[in-house]
């Protein structure tokens, strides 16, 4: 079995602004001394972690990402009969064990529910939560200390086994993620442009003034990106508590929503959604690189015709020139090019999954 799988992925965006940073702008980043798109790494996760196809498949084997489990297992007691002062200090044990809370002082009305940091929460860990909350409600009466030991080592959580999980306050519950997504960039030169827009006051009749009701403006930018993700297979098989059919469907299912989901941003302003135009996947056991970044590291001419056909060829080339200087000839591949009709999605998924 191959240790690392790898993707290639290049996709063409029109307008569109995918992943904004705190003004409203484009991500961007200065590579090869001109000014790139980026779309972070976080922004790609979360967007195939959260799609329908992805959720879909897994929705028995999906964790939650939340700062409020204290507040659902306040609910939970709280509609079952549990009074809200004993409601709100055994939500506070549950929700405790998975970071810190704030302190509440007796006369402060506010429950200190909500964890200081998003806490991953695994499938069995949400199940031992839920039995020991259905416990408490039953006996009428809080959690002992033995009963909050609710961490759990193994799991069935394909997005922690993917991802990863960080908890500050518990390291040794710690998972290191089995993917690893590069930051995507522009394979060229692409700064942000400004849409100036305006919008109408449907009952306004020009009588009073014609002007626009509304002015704003959207930062958008068009190009093509090159995306590179790394899976380590014995670790997520590891991860997965040696569950090799649900890695292999972990790998299927992440790899289709790379390829055909794209992130949310602005996307009712610009409906700027993009499958992949290229993809190279490659596996083996040599040790991975991200071979595109460097390929790209001198820009696509601004006067290219065709910036993914000339992306194409130089991410090939160098691949080649790669390959030759470190012979790196343990690698198999698989090419998906829909430029030339070259390769299919299901061969594809078949072969990173073998």
């Amino acid at each position: 079995m191959s240790t690392y799988t790898q993707l290639h992925v290049m996709t063409s965006y029109p307008p569109c602004n995918l992943n904004r940073d705190d003004l409203g702008r484009n991500k961007t980043v200065m590579m090869g001394g001109v000014q790139r798109s980026r779309v972070s790494s976080q922004c790609q996760k979360r967007a195939v972690r959260l799609s329908e196809g992805f959720t879909d498949i897994f929705d028995a084997n999906m964790g939650v990402r939340t700062k409020k489990l204290g507040t659902g297992v306040f609910n939970t007691l709280k509609e079952a009969g549990i009074s809200e002062k004993n409601a709100r200090n055994w939500a506070r044990d549950i929700a405790g064990v998975y970071g810190k809370l704030p302190d509440v002082k007796k006369e402060d009305t506010s429950l200190g529910l909500d964890i200081s940091q998003l806490a991953h929460v695994s499938v069995t860990e949400q199940a031992a939560i839920d039995k020991l909350v259905e416990l408490l409600i039953t006996e009428q009466r809080g959690p002992e200390p033995g009963e909050l030991d609710l961490l759990r080592h193994e799991t069935e959580s394909v997005d922690i086994a993917l991802f990863g999980r960080m908890m500050a306050d518990n390291s040794g519950f710690n998972v290191e993620a089995a993917c690893q997504f590069a930051h995507s960039i522009s394979v060229h030169e692409a700064r942000p442009e400004i849409d100036y827009f305006t919008a109408n006051d449907d009952l306004n009749d020009g009588s009073e003034h014609s002007g626009a009701a509304h002015i704003g403006e959207n930062s958008f930018v068009a190009a093509v990106h090159y995306t590179y993700i790394c899976i380590n297979r014995d670790l997520l098989i590891s991860n997965l508590n040696g569950n090799v059919e649900l890695a292999n469907r972990a790998v299927r299912a992440l790899i289709e929503g790379v390829l055909t989901v794209s992130p949310t941003g602005k996307q009712n302003s610009f409906g700027s959604r993009a499958h992949a135009s290229y993809v190279l996947a490659e596996r083996g056991n040599y040790s991975p690189c991200a071979i595109g970044h460097a390929a790209f590291t001198k820009p696509i001419n601004k006067k290219s015709n065709d910036y993914m056909a000339d992306a194409i060829s130089a991410l090939e080339e160098y691949r080649a020139n790669h390959s030759h200087c470190y012979d790196v000839y343990t690698n198999d591949s698989y090419t998906m090019n829909v430029t030339t009709g070259t390769g299919r999605l299901s061969e594809l998924l078949t072969f990173v999954s073998e």
